[in-house]
């Protein structure tokens, strides 16, 4: 390899300078203590642990975006995590054990073998929240409203909403008896609601023509709140696990009118997104100009199963780096550096102390280094005076 490659990064592997990573901090801070004032506590999950534990309960996508490794000690096969929410899971499910609501969030780099629907990157950092332990499209709703409060808080401006419910296919797919193959066909084909291809598909597997007709208006079946009025008329006779699923989104719709009347909802009854993982609500966040979704979330009961109990589950998340993209923040206000020379006296080196627990930037002078304040970007030099040593602005500030 030449060496001027050596500088390379993988693909979708990125980096911070200084002042993105600034910026990036101060937004974290932010959206934490914004979490906390929710009651959301903050949990800090493994970057690294046994596959089998990993994926536990959480699909085969999952498993195709895990790096994965052999442990030297164990000799078991270790995975870097690709998705947090899991881990997050596990803590309330093993260690927490409450029988009450519990919330918690978290934030850290996840790593990918491909890029998903956030961005091209596969090493975004995730952040997150998720509420566990009640059933009712209230908790479903209040995670949407934080994950819209966490998207304005980023500055991220001119949201739209797209809201689902996988129990209206997973319904329908139930009652048509549909094989996993057939399932499959038919969830790819309503993805890219390719109506031709659906109405093949509903012939080949000769589902009854009621039955048939149902599958072909779901990728129909999207728009403002109207189109819940349709769902109902098109799909009449479908099950009571069909029904059920409705009145759950309409009734989340009607709590989020009444909390965000602003916030413009597009209603999709074939919105898919993690069908394999999600159970019930699904949302996903888009802006104008990012063709991808920049927030996700949705209800997914039971992951807590394979850890020995069976919790409720809701929750969203998002990639930090992809909300301060596309938020609009004040960038932070330049520190106040203060530059200060090399020689051996206490007197300097007790002020340079304060200083520095006065919450200023003092950068020292290195011994025989090239560039002075001004070009280490220094606003301020620390002079002596009359025995002591006094901050003073640069002449040419």
């Amino acid at each position: 390899m030449n060496s001027h490659k050596h500088w390379l990064l993988p693909e979708g592997i990125d980096e911070l300078l200084p002042a993105q990573a600034k910026q990036l901090e101060v937004l974290r801070r932010r959206l934490l203590d914004q979490f906390s004032a929710w009651g959301y506590e903050l949990v800090i999950t493994p970057f690294i642990e046994y596959l089998d534990s990993l994926l536990t309960g959480a699909g085969k996508d999952l498993e195709r975006q895990t790096f994965k490794m052999t442990d030297q000690i164990s000799g078991r096969l270790l995975g870097i995590r690709a998705d947090i929410t899991p881990q997050a899971a596990r803590i309330d499910a093993h260690q927490l054990r409450c029988d009450e609501p519990s919330r918690l969030c978290y934030i850290g780099s996840v790593f990918r073998t491909r890029g998903d629907g956030f961005s091209a990157s596969r090493s975004p950092l995730q952040i997150g929240a998720e509420l566990y332990g009640h059933a009712g499209v209230e908790s479903d709703v209040e995670v949407l409203c934080l994950m819209m409060e966490t998207l304005k808080s980023a500055g991220v401006e001119n949201v739209f909403l797209d809201l689902g419910h996988v129990g209206v296919f997973r319904g329908l797919s139930r009652q048509a008896e549909l094989k996993p193959g057939q399932e499959n066909a038919l969830f790819a084909a309503l993805q890219r609601k390719a109506i031709p291809e659906i109405r093949s598909l509903v012939a080949a597997f000769s589902l009854a023509p009621q039955l048939a007709q149902m599958f072909v208006c779901l990728a129909e079946l999207n728009g403002k709140a109207d189109v819940l009025a349709r769902a109902r008329a098109q799909l009449a006779a479908a099950s009571g696990e069909v029904q059920s699923a409705m009145d759950a989104l309409e009734q989340a719709g009607r709590l989020l009118q009444s909390r965000l009347p602003d916030l413009p909802v597009h209603y999709d009854l074939a919105e898919l997104r993690a069908y394999q993982y999600q159970t019930g609500l699904v949302f996903a966040a888009f802006v104008p100009g990012s063709g991808k979704e920049i927030a996700r979330g949705g209800r997914y009961d039971h992951i807590g199963e394979k850890f020995g109990r069976a919790r409720p589950a809701t929750g969203f998340s998002a990639d930090l780096k992809t909300l301060m993209r596309f938020g609009k923040m004040s960038r932070p206000a330049a520190a106040e550096r203060i530059y200060a020379p090399w020689q051996p006296d206490a007197g300097l080196d007790q002020a340079i102390r304060e200083l520095r627990n006065q919450g200023k930037t003092v950068l020292q002078q290195l011994p025989g280094q090239a560039g002075d304040a001004h070009s280490m970007g220094c606003s301020h030099v620390l002079v002596r005076e009359g025995g002591s040593w006094k901050v003073q602005l640069l002449a040419d500030h």
